[in-house]
């Protein structure tokens, strides 16, 4: 028996946007096993929510940030350097595509569309990792959540689908170029969960129900089987891992049909 014991570790976690978001299943694993968390949250509409969410952990910190501004994203990283000194653990978990572009043929994407969707679902990975870096001086666990739409069809996913695709090879590269400093770079492809976010996507009922019905273990998953494989991925029992998309889908992406 391993029992993972985060005591002492600090991280920050991003895409906390209410408690049944997978970021927040992961935040709470993480804060149980001992971790001390920093969480972010873009806009006012969402500080409120994250600030209640936090104050349930007893000793998180909050802090504003829109991913895809780079003067925000320094001040997280003065901020948590400020509070921390330093940090083991960075979990993204930010995607965003306008909705429009999210329904009919993704041949309609609009150019601006496209952009939005990789900028805030794929590139944002890469100013997080570039800014954590030197905060893990003993390196560290960067975790990334993708989806199996990177690298199948899932009508209704659309331009989402290329964003994780984009973030997968990211996480490949970014694995390559941290390694020898220790730190480690890897991603969750998740199976279809019932979070807010999902409902915006057209079409997602019949997404969970055929992914319980084909996948090997005949269900759909837990936010918690999610959350427990972050918490390996942030753990000293993962030291050997990077650049490896894990799969957490209840063996859905093997199946043929």
């Amino acid at each position: 028996m391993f029992p993972i014991d985060l005591s002492g570790k600090k991280g920050i976690v991003f895409g906390v946007a209410n408690d049944r978001s997978i970021a927040w299943g992961i935040t709470q694993a993480l804060s149980q096993a001992g971790a001390r968390i920093a969480l972010t949250y873009q806009g006012d509409r969402l500080k409120e929510r994250v600030e209640g969410l936090a104050a349930t952990l007893g000793d998180a910190i909050t802090l504003p940030c829109d991913a895809t501004d780079d003067e925000q994203i320094s001040q997280v990283f003065q901020s948590v350097k400020e509070e921390f000194g330093d940090i083991s653990f960075l979990i993204h978990s930010i995607a965003y595509a306008n909705r429009e572009d999210l329904d009919g043929q993704f041949a309609d994407t609009s150019r601006e569309g496209f952009r939005v969707a990789l900028e805030v679902s794929s590139y944002s990975l890469l100013p997080l990792v570039r800014h954590a870096a030197p905060l893990m001086s003993d390196g560290g666990s960067i975790v990334a959540l993708t989806f199996d739409a990177s690298q199948r069809v899932y009508p209704g996913y659309n331009v989402m689908g290329t964003a994780k695709a984009a973030l997968e090879h990211s996480v490949r590269q970014l694995a390559f170029e941290y390694g020898e400093m220790e730190i480690r770079v890897n991603a969750i492809s998740a199976g279809p969960l019932q979070t807010l976010a999902a409902r915006g996507i057209s079409g997602f009922r019949d997404m969970h129900h055929n992914a319980a019905e084909k996948a090997p273990l005949k269900r759909n998953i837990t936010v918690d089987e999610v959350a427990q494989t972050a918490l390996f991925l942030c753990s000293g029992l993962s030291t050997g891992i990077t650049g490896t998309i894990i799969p957490v889908d209840a063996g859905y992406h093997i199946m043929a049909v």
